[in-house]
């Protein structure tokens, strides 16, 4: 055996090598860890189901459903939850169930417009204060400061407002009234990753202050940023809602949530399913980013 093997070697011969005990493949491995990690959760895995929905029905309605969310039939109106209108029917016999998955489009773009601005202005200012310091730090904190002593909802009213009705305007109001969060959260990430030994290493080596703050700075303090933007989703909706609710958002007939349980609360003694269901769309989503949040903020660190 061992003449054979020194006869190989001379000739340079290679032999095959068993990769069947070998290490998997990265992305493999990855795949397999995130299967292993939703397995053990059933909640956050029903989480990621809800959220995937929603985002479907904001983008393709016509998925869930076909009929149309403006247009009733007057003789069908009030009809409760049943198979052929899934959450029943309105004062002018539209389809809810249509209603609320064509609202999730417009309730979704609003968020995401509202998480946008308190992540780009929010995160802008917290970069900045932490990176640049000195009396920089100190205006834009005491700023932050202003904001965070007036309620959100009673920010994004006055700012709605001033700016006017609208998805967009609402949209606008509420991103603004949760950029305060933003910064202090990107200004307390920025002093830590600033202070790291790499940091200084490089400053050391003679990089610029734009090389420092583009490859190590902003990567390695963007990730409680990120897991904030998650867990601020849930709360945009909540914020998008209740001023559509209070008459803020798309003029009617236009089925934003909000505006499905303020035109439902007038029929709550014979049409319950007008404003429960509705809310219960919300609720959903807001519970399944909340959850989601919690596991990228720690759980899935801990995963081994």
């Amino acid at each position: 055996m061992s003449q054979s093997l020194v006869d190989d070697t001379a000739l340079g011969l290679a032999r095959p090598v068993d990769t069947a005990s070998g290490p998997e493949p990265r992305g493999r491995g990855d795949v397999r860890r995130v299967l292993r990690f939703l397995a053990r959760r059933p909640g956050l895995l029903l989480s990621v189901v809800v959220l995937v929905l929603v985002v479907l029905a904001s983008f393709w309605p016509g998925l869930f459903t076909s009929q149309d969310p403006l247009k009733g039939v007057p003789a069908q109106n009030f009809r409760g939850p049943s198979a052929h209108h899934w959450f029943g029917t309105d004062e002018l016999g539209r389809d809810v169930f249509s209603r609320v998955v064509h609202g999730a489009q417009l309730s979704l773009k609003a968020t995401l417009i509202a998480v946008l601005v308190a992540f780009v202005v929010g995160g802008l200012l917290g970069v900045v204060a932490g990176f640049v310091g000195r009396w920089v730090d100190d205006v834009l904190m005491r700023f932050v400061d202003v904001l965070l002593s007036i309620p959100a909802l009673f920010m994004s009213l006055a700012l709605v407002t001033a700016l006017g009705y609208g998805t967009v305007k609402v949209a606008v109001a509420v991103g603004i009234a949760s950029v305060a969060s933003f910064a202090r959260v990107a200004r307390a990430e920025v002093l830590r990753v600033r202070q790291a030994v790499f940091v200084e290493a490089s400053r050391a080596s003679g990089a610029r202050w734009y090389s420092v703050l583009g490859r190590h700075v902003l990567p390695n303090s963007a990730g409680p940023v990120i897991v904030l933007a998650t867990l601020d989703f849930g709360s945009s909706i909540l914020a998008v809602s209740a001023l559509s609710f209070l008459g803020y958002g798309a003029p009617p007939p236009a089925p934003e949530w909000g505006t499905l349980i303020s035109d439902g609360r007038n029929y709550l003694a014979n049409a319950w399913w007008l404003t429960a269901l509705p809310g219960l769309a919300i609720a959903a989503t807001v519970l399944a980013t909340n959850r989601i949040a919690r596991a990228l903020d720690g759980e899935w660190s801990r995963q081994p």
